[in-house]
Protein backbone atom coordinates (compact mmCIF):
# COMPACT_ATOMS: atom_id res chain seq x y z
CA UNK A 1 0.00 0.00 0.00
CA UNK A 2 1.19 3.44 -0.83
CA UNK A 3 1.42 5.70 2.27
CA UNK A 4 1.07 9.95 2.41
CA UNK A 5 4.83 9.70 4.01
CA UNK A 6 6.11 7.76 1.13
CA UNK A 7 4.16 10.13 -1.23
CA UNK A 8 5.12 13.36 0.53
CA UNK A 9 8.82 12.58 0.30
CA UNK A 10 8.51 12.01 -3.37
CA UNK A 11 8.47 15.92 -3.41
CA UNK A 12 11.54 16.33 -1.20
CA UNK A 13 13.52 16.30 -4.90
CA UNK A 14 12.06 19.31 -5.48
CA UNK A 15 13.67 21.16 -2.51
CA UNK A 16 16.92 19.64 -3.54
CA UNK A 17 19.29 22.50 -5.86
CA UNK A 18 21.57 21.08 -8.32
CA UNK A 19 25.00 22.87 -9.46
CA UNK A 20 24.77 24.84 -6.05
CA UNK A 21 28.30 25.29 -6.29
CA UNK A 22 28.23 27.04 -9.57
CA UNK A 23 26.83 29.83 -11.51
CA UNK A 24 23.46 29.50 -12.49
CA UNK A 25 21.44 31.52 -15.03
CA UNK A 26 18.24 29.51 -13.80
CA UNK A 27 17.50 27.15 -10.60
CA UNK A 28 17.89 23.52 -11.42
CA UNK A 29 16.31 20.92 -9.30
CA UNK A 30 16.53 17.46 -8.76
CA UNK A 31 13.67 16.80 -9.46
CA UNK A 32 13.48 18.11 -13.13
CA UNK A 33 16.82 16.50 -13.49
CA UNK A 34 15.18 12.79 -12.89
CA UNK A 35 12.17 13.73 -14.65
CA UNK A 36 14.11 15.36 -17.76
CA UNK A 37 16.17 11.70 -17.44
CA UNK A 38 13.03 9.65 -17.52
CA UNK A 39 12.03 11.22 -21.01
CA UNK A 40 15.38 10.29 -22.34
CA UNK A 41 15.34 6.94 -21.07
CA UNK A 42 12.16 6.83 -22.49
CA UNK A 43 13.56 7.86 -26.05
CA UNK A 44 16.45 5.46 -25.38
CA UNK A 45 13.93 2.32 -24.34
CA UNK A 46 11.79 2.61 -27.60
CA UNK A 47 15.28 2.36 -29.46
CA UNK A 48 16.10 -0.91 -27.29
CA UNK A 49 12.41 -2.45 -26.86
CA UNK A 50 13.10 -5.34 -29.46
CA UNK A 51 16.26 -6.13 -28.14
CA UNK A 52 16.15 -9.80 -26.03
CA UNK A 53 15.58 -9.31 -22.25
CA UNK A 54 14.28 -5.49 -22.47
CA UNK A 55 11.92 -4.89 -19.48
CA UNK A 56 9.68 -1.52 -19.64
CA UNK A 57 8.74 -2.27 -15.92
CA UNK A 58 12.38 -2.70 -14.96
CA UNK A 59 13.69 0.25 -16.93
CA UNK A 60 10.43 2.28 -14.91
CA UNK A 61 11.47 0.80 -11.46
CA UNK A 62 15.03 1.31 -12.54
CA UNK A 63 14.29 5.07 -12.91
CA UNK A 64 12.05 4.40 -9.58
CA UNK A 65 14.86 3.21 -7.30
CA UNK A 66 17.30 5.41 -8.80
CA UNK A 67 15.31 8.37 -7.53
CA UNK A 68 14.76 6.94 -4.12
CA UNK A 69 18.15 6.58 -3.75
CA UNK A 70 18.87 10.19 -4.80
CA UNK A 71 15.91 11.66 -2.04
CA UNK A 72 18.67 10.07 0.83
CA UNK A 73 22.03 10.81 -0.99
CA UNK A 74 21.13 14.40 -1.06
CA UNK A 75 24.17 15.92 -0.45
CA UNK A 76 27.08 13.48 -1.88
CA UNK A 77 28.70 15.13 -4.61
CA UNK A 78 28.76 13.52 -7.67
CA UNK A 79 32.50 13.25 -7.38
CA UNK A 80 32.17 11.39 -3.82
CA UNK A 81 29.37 9.10 -5.06
CA UNK A 82 31.37 7.78 -8.12
CA UNK A 83 34.56 7.34 -6.20
CA UNK A 84 32.73 5.15 -3.30
CA UNK A 85 31.08 3.04 -6.30
CA UNK A 86 34.22 2.13 -7.47
CA UNK A 87 34.83 0.01 -4.40
CA UNK A 88 32.13 -2.46 -4.04
CA UNK A 89 32.32 -3.14 -0.51
CA UNK A 90 31.86 0.81 0.33
CA UNK A 91 28.96 1.07 -2.25
CA UNK A 92 27.26 -2.40 -0.59
CA UNK A 93 27.56 -0.52 2.32
CA UNK A 94 26.09 2.40 1.38
CA UNK A 95 23.15 1.72 -0.28
CA UNK A 96 22.34 -0.78 2.92
CA UNK A 97 22.16 2.29 4.74
CA UNK A 98 20.07 3.99 1.99
CA UNK A 99 17.71 1.11 2.54
CA UNK A 100 17.34 1.53 6.19
CA UNK A 101 16.61 5.04 5.95
CA UNK A 102 14.30 3.95 3.42
CA UNK A 103 12.54 0.85 4.82
CA UNK A 104 9.63 2.36 6.49
CA UNK A 105 8.43 4.11 3.84
CA UNK A 106 9.09 1.44 1.18
CA UNK A 107 7.83 -1.68 3.05
CA UNK A 108 4.08 -1.17 2.75
CA UNK A 109 4.98 -1.56 -0.72
CA UNK A 110 5.57 -5.51 -0.29
CA UNK A 111 8.59 -7.67 -0.40
CA UNK A 112 8.51 -7.90 -4.08
CA UNK A 113 9.19 -3.90 -4.35
CA UNK A 114 11.40 -4.23 -1.49
CA UNK A 115 13.58 -7.24 -2.38
CA UNK A 116 13.95 -5.83 -6.11
CA UNK A 117 15.01 -2.86 -4.61
CA UNK A 118 18.00 -4.12 -3.04
CA UNK A 119 18.66 -6.21 -5.41
CA UNK A 120 18.99 -3.12 -8.44
CA UNK A 121 21.87 -1.63 -6.31
CA UNK A 122 23.38 -5.10 -6.07
CA UNK A 123 23.66 -6.53 -9.41
CA UNK A 124 27.36 -6.58 -10.90
CA UNK A 125 25.82 -7.03 -14.62
CA UNK A 126 23.82 -3.93 -16.77
CA UNK A 127 20.87 -5.29 -18.47
CA UNK A 128 19.74 -3.54 -21.28
CA UNK A 129 16.93 -1.67 -19.18
CA UNK A 130 19.46 -0.54 -16.82
CA UNK A 131 21.67 0.82 -19.35
CA UNK A 132 19.16 2.82 -20.83
CA UNK A 133 18.46 4.61 -17.38
CA UNK A 134 22.33 5.62 -16.74
CA UNK A 135 22.73 6.88 -20.35
CA UNK A 136 19.46 8.47 -19.78
CA UNK A 137 21.20 9.97 -16.79
CA UNK A 138 23.97 11.49 -18.41
CA UNK A 139 22.28 12.73 -21.26
CA UNK A 140 20.02 14.51 -18.81
CA UNK A 141 23.56 15.72 -16.48
CA UNK A 142 24.76 17.02 -20.06
CA UNK A 143 21.90 18.79 -20.63
CA UNK A 144 22.28 20.84 -17.65
CA UNK A 145 25.94 21.27 -17.23
CA UNK A 146 25.86 23.07 -21.24
CA UNK A 147 23.36 25.62 -19.69
CA UNK A 148 25.65 26.04 -16.92
CA UNK A 149 28.79 26.46 -19.22
CA UNK A 150 27.15 28.96 -21.20
CA UNK A 151 26.93 31.05 -17.85
CA UNK A 152 30.68 30.18 -16.86
CA UNK A 153 32.77 29.16 -20.23
CA UNK A 154 36.11 29.82 -18.36
CA UNK A 155 35.21 28.85 -14.87
CA UNK A 156 36.56 26.59 -12.86
CA UNK A 157 36.54 22.35 -13.60
CA UNK A 158 34.37 23.30 -16.50
CA UNK A 159 36.83 21.54 -18.42
CA UNK A 160 37.33 18.55 -15.99
CA UNK A 161 33.66 18.02 -15.50
CA UNK A 162 32.57 18.60 -19.36
CA UNK A 163 35.39 15.99 -19.75
CA UNK A 164 34.13 13.56 -17.29
CA UNK A 165 30.53 13.94 -18.99
CA UNK A 166 31.91 12.93 -22.04
CA UNK A 167 34.14 9.80 -20.77
CA UNK A 168 30.50 8.77 -19.24
CA UNK A 169 28.31 9.06 -22.08
CA UNK A 170 30.80 7.41 -24.59
CA UNK A 171 30.37 4.30 -22.47
CA UNK A 172 26.52 3.95 -23.47
CA UNK A 173 27.01 4.55 -27.08
CA UNK A 174 26.47 1.35 -28.03
CA UNK A 175 22.78 2.55 -27.68
CA UNK A 176 21.27 3.04 -31.50
CA UNK A 177 18.84 5.81 -29.18
CA UNK A 178 22.19 7.81 -27.71
CA UNK A 179 23.53 7.86 -31.35
CA UNK A 180 20.51 9.10 -32.87
CA UNK A 181 20.42 12.17 -30.48
CA UNK A 182 23.69 12.93 -31.73
CA UNK A 183 22.95 12.50 -35.41
CA UNK A 184 19.33 13.25 -35.67
CA UNK A 185 18.41 17.31 -34.44
CA UNK A 186 14.67 16.75 -34.97
CA UNK A 187 14.80 13.70 -32.24
CA UNK A 188 17.32 15.98 -29.44
CA UNK A 189 14.25 18.79 -30.27
CA UNK A 190 12.04 16.77 -28.77
CA UNK A 191 14.27 15.96 -26.07
CA UNK A 192 15.19 19.57 -25.76
CA UNK A 193 10.99 20.86 -26.12
CA UNK A 194 10.40 18.56 -23.08
CA UNK A 195 13.40 19.92 -20.65
CA UNK A 196 11.96 23.38 -21.71
CA UNK A 197 8.93 22.25 -19.35
CA UNK A 198 11.74 22.57 -16.50
CA UNK A 199 11.46 26.66 -16.74
CA UNK A 200 7.63 26.36 -16.87
CA UNK A 201 6.22 27.18 -13.06
CA UNK A 202 3.06 25.86 -12.07
CA UNK A 203 0.72 27.83 -10.31
CA UNK A 204 2.94 30.54 -11.51
CA UNK A 205 1.09 33.39 -9.69
CA UNK A 206 1.32 32.31 -6.35
CA UNK A 207 4.67 32.55 -4.27
CA UNK A 208 5.19 28.73 -3.10
CA UNK A 209 7.83 26.65 -1.31
CA UNK A 210 8.77 24.48 -3.04
CA UNK A 211 8.17 25.66 -6.35
CA UNK A 212 7.39 22.61 -8.75
CA UNK A 213 7.72 23.07 -12.56
CA UNK A 214 5.29 21.55 -15.26
CA UNK A 215 8.03 18.51 -16.14
CA UNK A 216 8.56 17.99 -12.49
CA UNK A 217 5.12 17.21 -11.73
CA UNK A 218 4.49 15.51 -14.61
CA UNK A 219 7.16 12.54 -13.08
CA UNK A 220 5.75 13.33 -9.81
CA UNK A 221 2.12 11.61 -11.52
CA UNK A 222 3.89 9.20 -13.07
CA UNK A 223 5.30 7.53 -10.34
CA UNK A 224 2.49 7.61 -7.87
CA UNK A 225 0.16 6.17 -11.16
CA UNK A 226 2.61 3.43 -11.42
CA UNK A 227 2.89 2.89 -7.01
CA UNK A 228 -0.90 2.68 -7.44
CA UNK A 229 -0.60 0.33 -10.51
CA UNK A 230 1.23 -1.87 -8.31
CA UNK A 231 -1.36 -1.51 -5.54
CA UNK A 232 -4.30 -2.76 -7.64
CA UNK A 233 -2.08 -5.20 -9.47
CA UNK A 234 -2.16 -3.96 -12.96
CA UNK A 235 -0.38 -5.93 -15.59
CA UNK A 236 2.77 -4.71 -17.33
CA UNK A 237 0.81 -2.58 -20.37
CA UNK A 238 -1.06 -0.77 -18.19
CA UNK A 239 1.36 0.10 -15.77
CA UNK A 240 3.44 1.21 -18.87
CA UNK A 241 0.68 3.63 -19.95
CA UNK A 242 -0.70 4.69 -16.60
CA UNK A 243 3.73 5.47 -15.64
CA UNK A 244 4.29 7.36 -19.27
CA UNK A 245 0.60 9.11 -19.19
CA UNK A 246 1.71 10.07 -15.78
CA UNK A 247 5.27 11.55 -17.42
CA UNK A 248 3.75 13.03 -20.50
CA UNK A 249 0.17 14.11 -20.20
CA UNK A 250 1.26 18.23 -19.98
CA UNK A 251 3.56 17.65 -22.89
CA UNK A 252 1.08 19.97 -24.71
CA UNK A 253 1.80 22.80 -22.08
CA UNK A 254 5.05 23.35 -23.83
CA UNK A 255 3.42 24.82 -26.59
CA UNK A 256 0.17 26.18 -24.95
CA UNK A 257 1.83 27.51 -21.44
CA UNK A 258 0.31 26.15 -17.73
CA UNK A 259 -3.19 27.24 -18.27
CA UNK A 260 -4.80 26.96 -14.28
CA UNK A 261 -8.54 25.28 -14.09
CA UNK A 262 -10.51 28.64 -13.41
CA UNK A 263 -8.89 30.00 -16.10
CA UNK A 264 -10.42 26.79 -18.60
CA UNK A 265 -13.67 26.50 -17.10
CA UNK A 266 -14.12 30.47 -16.47
CA UNK A 267 -15.90 30.54 -19.93
CA UNK A 268 -18.04 27.93 -21.58
CA UNK A 269 -15.94 26.08 -24.12
CA UNK A 270 -12.68 27.52 -23.31
CA UNK A 271 -11.84 23.85 -22.12
CA UNK A 272 -12.66 22.08 -25.57
CA UNK A 273 -11.28 25.14 -27.67
CA UNK A 274 -7.75 24.72 -25.43
CA UNK A 275 -7.74 21.09 -26.16
CA UNK A 276 -8.33 21.61 -29.92
CA UNK A 277 -5.45 23.73 -30.31
CA UNK A 278 -2.92 21.80 -28.14
CA UNK A 279 -3.42 18.83 -30.72
CA UNK A 280 -3.10 20.68 -33.56
CA UNK A 281 -0.11 22.50 -32.04
CA UNK A 282 1.06 18.86 -31.28
CA UNK A 283 0.16 17.63 -34.74
CA UNK A 284 2.05 20.52 -36.55
CA UNK A 285 4.90 20.62 -34.04
CA UNK A 286 6.25 17.76 -32.14
CA UNK A 287 4.42 14.55 -33.80
CA UNK A 288 6.87 15.60 -36.76
CA UNK A 289 9.81 15.36 -34.29
CA UNK A 290 9.56 11.46 -33.38
CA UNK A 291 9.43 8.60 -35.68
CA UNK A 292 5.94 7.62 -36.62
CA UNK A 293 5.78 4.31 -35.27
CA UNK A 294 5.64 6.30 -31.67
CA UNK A 295 3.05 8.19 -32.66
CA UNK A 296 0.11 6.12 -31.65
CA UNK A 297 2.07 6.18 -27.69
CA UNK A 298 1.99 9.65 -27.70
CA UNK A 299 -1.39 10.03 -28.84
CA UNK A 300 -2.25 7.95 -26.34
CA UNK A 301 -0.27 9.75 -23.47
CA UNK A 302 -1.37 13.48 -24.82
CA UNK A 303 -4.84 13.04 -26.16
CA UNK A 304 -7.95 12.65 -24.01
CA UNK A 305 -5.58 11.61 -21.08
CA UNK A 306 -7.75 11.54 -18.38
CA UNK A 307 -9.87 9.18 -20.26
CA UNK A 308 -10.10 5.56 -18.82
CA UNK A 309 -9.54 3.42 -22.65
CA UNK A 310 -9.05 -0.24 -24.09
CA UNK A 311 -8.00 -1.35 -27.16
CA UNK A 312 -10.16 -4.40 -28.40
CA UNK A 313 -9.41 -5.41 -32.01
CA UNK A 314 -7.32 -2.05 -32.36
CA UNK A 315 -10.44 -0.29 -31.65
CA UNK A 316 -10.76 2.06 -28.68
CA UNK A 317 -13.21 1.45 -26.10
CA UNK A 318 -13.73 3.61 -23.41
CA UNK A 319 -14.77 2.79 -19.47
CA UNK A 320 -13.88 2.94 -16.41
CA UNK A 321 -11.27 2.13 -14.02
CA UNK A 322 -13.37 -0.59 -12.09
CA UNK A 323 -14.16 -1.70 -15.99
CA UNK A 324 -10.87 -2.55 -16.96
CA UNK A 325 -9.65 -4.26 -13.45
CA UNK A 326 -13.02 -6.52 -13.73
CA UNK A 327 -12.83 -7.57 -17.76
CA UNK A 328 -9.43 -6.08 -19.05
CA UNK A 329 -6.57 -6.41 -17.18
CA UNK A 330 -4.54 -7.66 -19.48
CA UNK A 331 -1.88 -6.71 -21.64
CA UNK A 332 -4.06 -7.54 -24.82
CA UNK A 333 -6.14 -4.87 -24.48
CA UNK A 334 -3.65 -2.12 -24.03
CA UNK A 335 -5.43 -0.78 -20.95
CA UNK A 336 -4.74 2.64 -19.49
CA UNK A 337 -6.58 4.36 -16.54
CA UNK A 338 -6.98 7.62 -17.09
CA UNK A 339 -9.94 8.49 -14.27
CA UNK A 340 -7.20 7.56 -12.05
CA UNK A 341 -4.66 9.94 -13.57
CA UNK A 342 -6.94 12.23 -13.21
CA UNK A 343 -7.19 11.97 -9.44
CA UNK A 344 -3.39 11.44 -8.73
CA UNK A 345 -3.23 14.74 -10.94
CA UNK A 346 -5.35 16.32 -8.68
CA UNK A 347 -3.65 15.10 -5.51
CA UNK A 348 0.02 16.03 -7.24
CA UNK A 349 -1.55 19.81 -6.76
CA UNK A 350 -3.49 19.06 -3.77
CA UNK A 351 0.11 18.11 -1.91
CA UNK A 352 1.45 20.93 -3.99
CA UNK A 353 -0.91 23.76 -2.20
CA UNK A 354 -0.60 21.71 1.07
CA UNK A 355 3.36 21.55 1.05
CA UNK A 356 3.40 25.43 0.65
CA UNK A 357 0.50 25.64 3.41
CA UNK A 358 3.20 23.59 6.21
CA UNK A 359 5.83 26.02 4.70
CA UNK A 360 4.02 29.25 5.70
CA UNK A 361 2.45 30.08 2.76
CA UNK A 362 -1.16 30.91 3.21
CA UNK A 363 -2.30 32.15 0.11
CA UNK A 364 -5.93 32.19 -0.91
CA UNK A 365 -5.77 30.25 -4.05
CA UNK A 366 -4.28 28.17 -2.24
CA UNK A 367 -6.68 27.09 0.18
CA UNK A 368 -9.35 27.28 -2.11
CA UNK A 369 -7.60 24.84 -3.99
CA UNK A 370 -6.83 22.52 -0.79
CA UNK A 371 -10.65 22.33 0.43
CA UNK A 372 -12.50 22.14 -3.51
CA UNK A 373 -9.89 19.24 -3.94
CA UNK A 374 -10.33 17.41 -0.78
CA UNK A 375 -14.25 18.23 -1.30
CA UNK A 376 -14.46 16.45 -4.82
CA UNK A 377 -12.51 13.24 -3.54
CA UNK A 378 -14.11 12.86 0.06
CA UNK A 379 -15.87 9.62 -1.05
CA UNK A 380 -14.38 8.69 -3.97
CA UNK A 381 -12.86 5.07 -4.86
CA UNK A 382 -11.51 4.52 -7.64
CA UNK A 383 -9.96 0.90 -8.80
CA UNK A 384 -9.66 0.18 -5.29
CA UNK A 385 -7.85 3.01 -4.28
CA UNK A 386 -9.89 5.10 -1.66
CA UNK A 387 -8.66 8.22 -1.90
CA UNK A 388 -11.17 9.84 0.81
CA UNK A 389 -9.01 7.95 3.54
CA UNK A 390 -6.00 9.04 1.86
CA UNK A 391 -7.08 12.75 1.83
CA UNK A 392 -8.39 12.04 5.11
CA UNK A 393 -4.93 10.77 6.04
CA UNK A 394 -2.84 13.90 4.72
Amino acid sequence: MVTTKLLFRLFDAAYMQRWNDQIRPVELTELDKQAHKMIVAYVLGKHEEQSSGFDWAALIESGLFEYLQRLVLTDLKPQVFYKIKEDPVRYHRLNDWVYSELEQLIAPLGEGFCGRFRAYFSEVDEPVHKRVVKAAHFFATKWEFDIIRRANPLGYEMERISARLESQQEQYYDLAGLRDLELYPKLRSFVDLCGLLRFQLRWSHVHRIPKTSVLGHMLIVAMIAYLFSLEIGACERRRFNNYFTGLFHDLPEALTRDIISPVKHSVKGLDSLIKTYEREEMQEKVFPLIPISWHSDLKLFTEDEFRSVVHVDGTPLYCNSDDISERFNSDTYNPRDGELLKAIDDLAAYMEAQLAHKNGISAPELSRARGSIKRKYGSVIIAGIDFGELYTAL
